[in-house]
């Protein structure tokens, strides 16, 4: 089996030093490249096509944000985690929607990190614990709001739950086609139904509404 190749980004020698260490102690992982800002990690993720990118936000030159936006819509193969200090949930709604696949703060344990690669690099979202309820807080607030929290489950259809699952896992939608032997063609236009049916209108809002209804679990 191929290892699972990691690009590091941070702007701070003595993080990268910390998870070269740990990272470089697990035999299916391998550290192909190292960056300190976000015009340089997109630079090399385009030139040393990384499986994972571990992106650190707050970076000189491009913070990790709109890093993860450019790398995302150059490489759409590529999976962004995020690695970073910051908890709020400004910075954790901005790198979602930006298109990362997982959020963990530096103060996690190392195996919580060493999961989270292996969850996003197979597909899956990892949301750390304490984010996690932010987020599932946040859909909560936003439901009672908006009268959100009475849509109806029974709305979509199976298939669409299915899709519904799938995106929220982070799959692409070729993937999901993949997966459920059908077009991507197909699963845009559930894509679009399922946004429709519930009002949602963005990937975020479709993690938060999966993670509120169990679609998903929390890792």
């Amino acid at each position: 089996m191929c290892p699972i190749r990691i690009l590091l980004v941070d702007d701070h020698a003595v993080v990268r030093a910390g998870l070269r260490m740990l990272l470089g102690a697990d035999p299916e992982l391998q550290i192909v490249g190292e960056a300190d800002n976000g015009a340089q990690a997109l630079r090399l993720a385009g030139e040393l096509a990384p499986d994972v990118v571990l992106m650190d936000i707050s970076m000189p030159d491009m913070n990790g944000i709109e890093a993860t936006r450019k790398i995302k819509e150059q490489n759409p193969n590529v999976v962004v985690l995020a690695l970073t200090m910051h908890e709020d949930d400004q910075y954790f709604f901005e790198m979602l929607a930006a298109g990362a696949s997982g959020y963990v703060p530096k103060r996690a344990a190392p195996n919580d990190l060493l999961s989270a690669i292996h969850a996003v690099h197979n597909g899956g979202v990892f949301l750390f614990p304490s984010v996690a309820r932010v987020l599932v807080q946040d859909y909560v607030q936003r439901a009672a709001r908006t009268g959100a929290a009475g849509h109806s489950f029974d709305v979509l259809t199976e298939r669409e739950r299915e899709v519904l699952a799938l995106i929220a896992q982070g799959l692409s939608n070729q993937e999901i086609a993949d997966q459920l032997v059908i077009s991507a063609k197909t699963v845009n236009r559930h894509r679009e139904n399922i946004m429709a049916k519930l009002n949602l209108h963005s990937r975020v809002e479709l993690v938060r509404y999966a993670l509120e209804k169990g679609l998903i679990d929390i890792m």
